[in-house]
C-alpha cells in the first residue's frame, strides 16, 4: 500500500493472451459483476467506485491500460487513515472475477461488445474534466509532497504549512505543546467574545490558525490536506482561498454568538466551511455522477461523525456548524461561474459578492452580539479598586489615631462599599451565565456584611467598654471568611 493523500493499493501486469480492448471490455464486466458503480469510461481504462458495505468504504477503483500493461489502483475516497485491506481486497477481487469470467465471452463477443462500449468513451479533454480534482489527489503519492504547492494544489500547502508555523512559534516562545494555557492562546489571537466585540475584530480571522496542542494540530492539518486535494482543482486559486477565510470567520462568528466565555481556536471551523463547498459541489453535476455518489457518502459520514462526536463537550460545535452552512452557501453562490469556466466576470463577481455579504454579516453581527460580559470585567475592574480603596483601614499603623480610623471607616471605607454593592446591582440588569449571577449575589452579601463590619468597628472605636460590639464585629469577620471562601469556589 502506497502511503500518501489517503490509503491506496496499486498493482501492474502484463497482458499476455488478451488483447488491450478485450481485457476492458472483461474488466468492465467484472466490475459489473462487483456491484461497482462505473464512471468514466476512455479507450485506456475506466474509473468505478464501490459500494459502502463491511467491506468496502466506497473505493475509486481506476484501470489504465496502455498497450500490453495494466495499472490497477483502489485509492479510499474518505479521509480515512487506514483501509485496513480494503483497496488491496478490491484489486485482487477485479482480477480473480477477470480470470473467471474471461472464458465466458469468444472473441468475436468481446469485439462486438468492444464496438458498443466505444459509444461512451470520454475524449481526452473530457477525462481530464471529468476526473476534475481526483486526477491531483492521485498524483500526490509521497507524504512530503503533500506540502508542496504544484499545479491545482497551491494554496493548501500553503495554509497547512501557516498553520504549522504558527503552532511552531508558540511552542518556542513557551506555549504547552499538548495542552496550551487560555493565556498563551488569548495572545497569540484565540476568538474569545469579551475582547474580540472590544475592538478586536482581527480575532475572527486569526483563531483560525491557531491550535489548541498538536494533536489538534495534526487532526486539523490532516482534514485540511484531504478536502483541499479534492476541492482545489475544482474552485482555483482564487476561489479556494477566499471560501476558507470567509467561511473560517463565518464560523468564528458563529461561535461568538454562541458562547460567552468560550475561548476558541482552531482551523477547523474553515476547514468544516471547505467540507459545506464541497458538499454542495457535490450536489451539482460538476463532478461524475458515480464519483459524486461515493464522495457524497463518504463526506457526509465524516461531517457527521466530527458533529456527533462534537457533543461531547470541549469542542466548539457551533464553529463547525457555522462553518459547514456558510460554506454551502458559498459553494451553490460559485457554482454558475463553475459552470461556465470562461464567465471571469462571474467569478469576480461571486468572490465579491461572498466577501461582502460576510463583512456585512460580520458588522450586523457583532453589533447586535451582546457583550455583556466585558462589560461585567469592567465592572469588576471597578469593584476590586474600590476594595482595595475601603481595606486600607487593615494596613494602618498602631499609632493611628482614633479620629483617623473613624474618618477613613467612613470615606473610602462605608462609602466604597455602599457603591460596591451598586455595582453588583447594575451587574444584575446583564446577560451573563448563571455561575457569574451567583457569585454577584455572594460578591453582594459580602459587601454589606463589610458594610456592617466597618459600622461595628468604629461603634468599638467609639465606646471600647461596650464589649459585645467587638464580639459583633469578630462574629461578621467570620462570615466574611466564609463568604470569601464560597466566591472563590464558584469563580474556579
Amino acid at each position: 500500500m502506497a502511503f500518501g493523500a489517503s490509503p491506496k493499493f496499486e498493482k501492474e501486469f502484463q497482458l499476455e493472451e488478451l488483447s488491450q480492448q478485450e481485457f476492458l471490455v472483461i474488466a468492465i464486466e467484472a466490475a459489473k459483476e462487483l456491484s461497482w458503480n462505473i464512471g468514466t469510461i476512455h479507450e485506456h481504462g475506466f474509473i468505478a467506485y464501490s459500494g459502502f458495505s463491511m467491506r468496502s468504504y466506497g473505493e475509486e477503483i481506476k484501470i489504465d491500460i496502455q498497450d500490453k500493461e495494466v495499472k490497477l489502483k483502489s485509492e479510499c475516497t474518505s479521509s480515512q487513515l487506514f483501509d485496513y485491506g480494503k483497496n488491496k481486497g478490491n484489486v485482487e477481487d477485479l482480477i480473480l472475477t477477470c480470470k473467471r469470467i474471461k472464458g465466458n465471452f469468444t472473441k468475436e463477443e468481446l469485439a462486438i461488445k468492444y464496438e458498443e462500449l466505444k459509444k461512451s468513451f470520454l475524449s481526452e479533454e473530457e477525462k481530464l474534466l471529468s476526473e476534475g480534482a481526483l486526477n491531483v489527489k492521485s498524483q500526490k503519492g509521497s507524504f512530503f509532497s503533500l506540502f508542496v504547492p504544484s499545479e491545482g494544489y497551491s494554496v493548501t500547502p500553503i495554509l497547512v504549512n501557516l498553520n504549522i508555523l504558527i503552532f511552531i512559534l508558540m511552542v518556542i516562545t513557551g506555549t504547552n505543546v499538548f495542552l496550551p494555557e487560555n493565556e498563551d492562546l488569548l495572545a497569540w489571537g484565540a476568538n474569545f467574545r469579551p475582547m474580540t466585540l472590544d475592538n478586536q475584530w482581527w480575532r475572527l480571522l486569526t483563531c483560525c490558525f491557531l491550535h489548541i496542542g498538536v494533536f489538534h494540530l495534526l487532526m486539523n492539518m490532516y482534514a485540511l490536506i484531504y478536502i483541499g486535494l479534492l476541492l482545489e482543482p475544482i474552485l482555483g486559486t482564487t476561489r479556494f482561498l477566499a471560501a476558507y477565510l470567509v467561511t473560517g470567520i463565518a464560523a468564528s462568528l458563529t461561535s461568538l454568538g454562541w458562547h460567552d466565555l468560550t475561548i476558541s481556536a482552531g482551523a477547523s471551523g474553515a476547514i468544516f466551511g471547505m467540507y459545506g463547498v464541497f458538499l454542495a459541489m457535490l450536489t451539482t453535476n460538476l463532478i461524475e455522477k458515480s464519483a459524486r455518489q461515493s464522495l457524497l457518502s463518504s463526506i457526509v459520514l465524516f461531517v457527521g461523525y466530527n458533529l456527533v462526536n462534537g457533543l461531547k463537550g470541549g469542542v466548539d460545535n457551533a464553529a463547525h456548524i457555522g462553518g459547514l452552512l456558510s460554506g454551502m452557501v458559498v459553494g451553490y453562490i460559485y457554482y454558475p461561474a463553475l459552470k461556465d469556466a470562461e464567465a471571469q466576470v462571474s467569478k469576480k463577481t461571486s468572490i465579491i459578492l461572498i466577501s461582502a455579504t460576510v463583512l456585512l454579516a460580520t458588522v450586523l453581527m457583532c453589533s447586535s452580539i451582546s457583550n455583556d460580559v466585558a462589560i461585567f470585567d469592567q465592572k469588576m475592574e471597578e469593584f476590586s479598586k474600590l476594595e482595595s480603596e475601603a481595606l486600607v483601614i487593615y494596613n494602618l499603623p498602631d499609632t493611628t489615631s482614633d479620629d483617623y480610623y473613624l474618618k477613613k471607616i467612613q470615606n473610602p471605607g462605608i462609602s466604597n462599599w455602599k457603591r460596591c454593592v451598586e455595582i453588583t446591582e447594575e451587574v444584575k440588569r446583564l446577560d451573563l451565565p448563571e455561575n457569574i449571577m451567583e457569585r454577584n449575589k455572594l460578591l453582594k452579601y459580602y459587601c454589606r456584611l463589610r458594610i456592617e463590619s466597618y459600622r461595628r468597628f468604629a461603634e468599638y472605636i467609639k465606646d471600647t467598654t461596650r464589649i459585645e460590639n467587638k464580639t459583633e464585629f469578630e462574629i461578621i469577620n467570620q462570615k466574611i471568611e466564609k463568604t470569601i471562601e464560597e466566591i472563590k469556589r464558584i469563580s474556579e
